[in-house]
């Protein structure tokens, strides 16, 4: 018989009910378990080189190019493809028509013929239809000001203001990345088993990092000089993520359970550690420091979003003071201080939870591979109804109230049929409930529990009232994912769409979280990222700064 690996020692994880809160999902920061983060990390490891086979562009910057890399034994290719778009048409909504910029990452290295189908049809996106060569679908539209900018400058022989590029901080957004067989692309399973493309997004992620380095070589090809290099590697790729991408937690329990349990473990190794050596309370030094420039460099308009970091900013200088050399030289140092931050803010406390884990791949980087999960939903119908109610009290307290009050069924979703968006509506206000989409699980397993108390197995109940099903079904199969589900009512009045987008955009790596409204936000992704002949330092951008 094989000897099994000894467990890492750990604290015991969060509870739920404290991590699976809007408000502090809505407080997420990227670590070290980013899917960005990951896969750069395993593009250093094999040392990859990005080559640029194609590279058709007119003077203006229109045309395409084709960038290829060798990744797990595969190789892969953007195919990236620039059009003169007009003002008028430019818009980031995603049911644009037409856009600066459209990608696709396809499977090995596209001929002559299938590149000009790419350079054909990915313009087009959702209008279009692809192969199962295509992986992700793409497309992006510049920062006008920032681009123009950019290009003007480099034409007089300077670099770009360094002040606009801070505030700015990429050159390009994406309006979507799709992923996982939509418009005919290929499903994850087709290259879900190959080395380094089983984590989470890893394609997706892929695809954003290739399209940053197109973007740089693009405002150089029109500009006709090289950018600064510290510059190039402050410019990300921006984003404007909203309604869309909140279902997916709710409707992917599971991968939700998953991501946040690697996260909470690495955490609870982390703050198991006995003593620190010399050399890693220096490193933990140095990334307070960093994250305070961070946190200086972060400005947002939104009012809200401004005195959450404005608080940060202030706490911080508070939260380094306990770390004094008698504190980080004493015995589990790092779990008294994560003790003693719970007098902080939430905000705090999570980029706390993010700079500590940071530090410590050799303890938690093997997480990674445990975020993606094939699990789905079952249904027992032997369990007794007794049993399931013991499941609902134990896991489900949270989610019992009166939902006939106004206050807890406030909101609706709902998919707009003009937009093809998830959409909230005002229940009380608004036509539309009659076709809500089934996110309010705690109004579902709420209305099950007076249907238990017949006894009898799930199967009756079922008979008697298969309405219940789903909620059924739900509590069923999330015994044993502690962290499957959100634990607030995501139809009541507090419940703040923008929490699940940023614990979402969390795990990609995202930073500068810039928030215009509670239902979308603006971010950037591979900011301070390493450019593609920078692979042999990938892992050292976490909270990115300007002086870097």
């Amino acid at each position: 018989m094989l000897d099994q690996p000894t467990p890492l020692p750990q604290i015991a994880l969060r509870a739920p009910d404290v991590v699976m809160r809007l408000r502090r999902m809505g407080a997420s920061f990227p670590t070290r378990l980013s899917f960005l983060r990951v896969l750069l990390r395993r593009l250093s490891a094999e040392n990859a080189q990005v080559a640029r086979p194609v590279w058709a562009m007119d003077g203006d910057g229109f045309g395409h190019a084709v960038y290829s890399v060798t990744f797990g034994g595969h190789v892969y290719s953007l195919v990236a493809v620039s059009t003169d778009l007009p003002p008028e048409l430019r818009t980031d909504r995603v049911i644009a028509s037409a856009w600066d910029t459209a990608y696709v990452l396809y499977d090995g290295v596209p001929c002559a013929d299938e590149i000009a189908r790419i350079v054909a049809t990915a313009p087009l996106q959702e209008a279009a239809r692809f192969t199962a060569r295509d992986l992700v679908l793409s497309r992006a539209n510049k920062s006008v000001r920032l681009f123009a900018h950019t290009v003007e400058r480099l034409r007089a022989g300077q670099q770009p203001d360094a002040d606009l590029v801070r505030s700015t901080g990429y050159l390009m957004r994406t309006t979507a990345v799709y992923g996982n067989g939509k418009f005919g692309i290929a499903d994850r399973d087709v290259f879900a088993t190959r080395d380094g493309m089983g984590g989470p997004f890893m394609a997706e992620m892929l695809t954003v990092w290739l399209i940053r380095g197109f973007t740089h070589d693009l405002v150089e090809h029109v500009g006709g000089a090289p950018l600064d290099a510290h510059l190039k590697r402050h410019l990300g790729i921006g984003n404007s993520t909203g309604l869309g991408m909140a279902p997916f937690l709710v409707s992917h329990p599971m991968l939700l359970n998953a991501w946040i349990t690697a996260r909470e473990t690495a955490l609870a190794r982390v703050r198991a550690i006995e003593t620190l050596e010399d050399a890693q309370i220096e490193v933990i030094y140095d990334l307070v420091k960093r994250a305070a420039q961070h946190l200086s460099e972060w400005q947002v308009p939104d009012h809200i979003g401004q005195q959450r970091i404005d608080q940060m900013r202030r706490e911080w200088p508070q939260l380094a003071a306990l770390m004094t050399p008698d504190a980080m030289t004493g015995r589990m140092p790092l779990d008294h201080l994560w003790l003693a931050s719970a007098k902080f803010s939430i905000d705090t406390q999570e980029c706390l939870a993010a700079l500590l884990i940071e530090p410590f791949g050799n303890l938690v980087d093997d997480l990674c591979a445990s975020m993606a999960t094939e699990q789905h939903a079952t249904l027992d119908p032997s369990m007794t109804c007794a049993d399931l109610q013991a499941l609902i009290d134990r896991d489900w307290a949270w989610a019992m109230c009166d939902y006939d009050q106004p206050e807890a069924c406030h909101q609706f979703w709902y998919v707009s049929e003009a937009k093809a968006e998830p959409r909230l509506g005002l229940r009380h206000k608004e036509d539309g409930a009659a076709l809500e989409s089934p996110l309010d699980i705690a109004r579902q397993v709420a209305g099950l529990v007076p249907h238990l108390q017949n006894g009898g197995s799930v199967a009756q109940l079922l008979a008697r009232h298969p309405e219940h099903r789903a909620a059924v079904r739900r509590v069923q199969s999330l015994d044993g994912a502690p962290y499957a589900e959100i634990r607030d009512n995501l139809i009541g009045r507090a419940c703040l769409p923008i929490d699940m987008l940023r614990c979402k955009l969390g795990f990609f790596g995202a930073a500068k979280f810039d928030p215009k409204s509670d239902r979308w936000t603006r971010i950037t992704l591979c900011q301070g990222a390493p450019l593609r002949d920078e692979l042999g330092n990938a892992d050292n951008w976490w909270l990115p700064t300007f002086d870097a």
